[in-house]
């Protein structure tokens, strides 16, 4: 199952996050409840902002929800409710709850709740003993839960009633147990009701739960022994995985690996040779030209195979070519190159090997014996989160003034700690992947590719293709867009919206990460009834 982004929740302290609860208090408190005045600019900033603290719920860089405390007096509710402190136990020491304000798509229960969490903890830290709030009285049963006591007749207007209640910590923390039981009931229902995905997109892959255990544990100082042990188990694994000597580990994604590599061949000063027949091949070709490098190039139509004799052919003409880049995997076809002939071919014309093998490790045998450099990525194959970018060497590589700091692998070699800041969520979640990590499924990927092919599909396959990765070519009849949204819908994740794919109206199966094959093959038979439907539809219409 796809990995589904978590909700956050903390106080509001950067000016983006201030930006967008002005927008969501104009969404609410003007747009939905009507009680402040229509502008162009569709802000609101509250009368006490510079007194409140913003308690969010954040998803991604996405403000979702939000609640304000205030401790300073008056209160909103002393000048909505005539003596205020009649209604209140002796010795409290309140302070006030304001602008409750959730997206509706968020809303039912969850996200509040974990707001007055966040919330009942900030008040016990700053010595509050109660918490006032005026509850909109369409939400009283949700309030009574989470263990809010209603006090003093209502205020506001017809149009928006509220209901003066509070809540101490006594009470969330006995009616926050049978919340959380009422919250559990309803989130089965919920996905009982809802569709459970598959997820089929090269990344991010479908993490399996002892990696997003990993994932979740509480982060630790990169600089800290713990995080050093944990750094040198990954590397190590990863080079007992591919036989590399040599591994160096940054934050960053493929692109960055990538141009680590780059960086290391601008200071060769020789000439290089790169092949491509697809997305990922120009992409280095595009790393070629923006790092100044000198090189020839084999380039051929997408899905089109490089002979080993064209690359001699091309390497006898030009003896001064001392390495060569290919991807290993070309990610958009699903087309894999030789990588054996290509270290013979290379060992020959004493010619360094240099691949991007992001699509291959972990998702076929990848033996990295004689490559010169390898670059990788955390998710794809090795199935663990985006994030950590990857550049195996086979030999000892120096710091050189040349290349910008954060690119120069002789700064990660040399250094005798992490050299810069990392995740170490990121680490925890790659050390299990790697202890997980199973190959994909020759046998597995041909039979679904029979599947999609006795329903008419056209399918990018031979002897020379990843199982790991399924490109369906569609009939121009059918738009990829149409097909990959309507099978989004029922909850099948293909991999079509890249650009790349939109253009020449393609669809991908990716097959890494944890995937379960009975639900594989429920999925197949799904999308060859999508694929019949559409095809007949098409046809009717011409």
């Amino acid at each position: 199952m796809g990995h589904i982004l978590p909700i956050s929740y903390k106080i509001a302290d950067s000016k983006e996050e201030m930006e967008q609860i002005y927008r969501l208090n104009y969404a609410t408190f003007v747009e939905e409840i009507p009680q402040h005045e229509v502008n162009t600019e569709r802000l609101l900033v509250d009368r006490f902002h510079d007194e409140n603290i913003y308690v969010i719920a954040k998803k991604k860089d996405e403000v979702i929800g939000m609640i304000t405390v205030r401790g300073n007096r008056p209160f909103s509710l002393d000048q909505k409710l005539n003596n205020l402190d009649h209604y209140l136990p002796e010795n409290a020491k309140p302070c006030e709850i304001r602008l409750l304000s959730i997206k509706r798509e968020y809303r039912g229960g969850r996200v509040f709740y974990e707001l007055c969490k966040r919330l009942v903890l900030y008040c016990v830290e700053q010595g509050y003993t109660m918490a006032l709030i005026s509850g909109t009285t369409r939400q009283l049963k949700l309030y009574k839960h989470i263990g809010f006591r209603p006090f003093g007749p209502l205020v506001g207007t017809k149009q928006a009633a509220y209901q003066p209640m509070y809540l101490t910590k006594e009470n969330f923390e006995s009616a926050s147990r049978l919340f959380q039981r009422l919250l559990e009931r309803a989130e089965r229902r919920k996905r009982r009701g809802k569709v459970e995905e598959i997820n089929f997109l090269p990344g991010p892959v479908p993490i399996c739960k002892k990696v997003q255990e990993a994932w979740e544990k509480p982060a630790i100082s990169h600089r800290s022994a713990d995080f050093q042990h944990v750094f040198q188990n990954v590397q190590q694994a990863l080079c007992e995985l591919t036989g590399a000597n040599y591994v160096e580990i940054g934050v960053g994604t493929g692109t960055l690996a990538n141009d680590m590599v780059a960086a290391q061949l601008s200071v060769l000063d020789s000439k290089g040779l790169i092949l491509a027949n697809g997305e990922f091949g120009e992409r280095l070709i595009d790393h070629g030209k923006s790092w100044n490098l000198s090189f020839e190039k084999i380039q051929k139509q997408w899905n089109t195979p490089i002979l080993i004799d064209e690359i001699e052919e091309v390497l006898q003409g030009n003896p001064d070519i001392s390495w060569l880049w290919t991807v290993h995997c070309e990610t958009s076809t699903g087309y894999v190159y030789p990588l054996v002939a290509l270290k013979e071919v290379c060992e020959k014309y004493h010619v360094h090997l240099c691949i991007d093998a992001c699509s291959t490790i972990g998702v076929i045998p990848t033996d990295l014996t004689n490559v010169y450099l390898a670059s990788l990525v955390s998710g794809k194959g090795l199935g663990s989160y985006p994030g950590i970018a990857i550049v195996f060497h086979e030999r000892p590589i120096f710091p050189n003034r040349r290349i910008p700091n954060y690119l120069d692998l002789g700064r990660y070699q040399a250094a005798t700690t992490v050299p810069f800041t990392h995740s170490s969520n990121g680490m925890f979640a790659l050390e299990v992947a790697l202890k997980q990590l199973t190959y994909a499924s020759e046998t597995l990927a041909n039979e679904i590719c029979e599947e999609l092919m006795d329903a008419g599909m056209t399918v990018l396959r031979g002897e020379s293709y990843s199982p790991g990765m399924i490109t369906i070519e569609l009939p121009s009849e059918i738009s990829s867009r149409e097909f990959g949204d309507q099978l989004k819908k029922a909850g099948i994740l293909l991999s079509y919206e890249s650009s790349y794919l939109l253009e020449r109206n393609w669809v991908q199966i990716a097959l890494m990460g944890e995937l379960n094959q009975e639900r594989i093959f429920k999925a197949m038979k799904e999308i060859k009834v999508r694929f019949i439907k559409l095809n007949k539809r098409k046809a009717s219409t011409i």
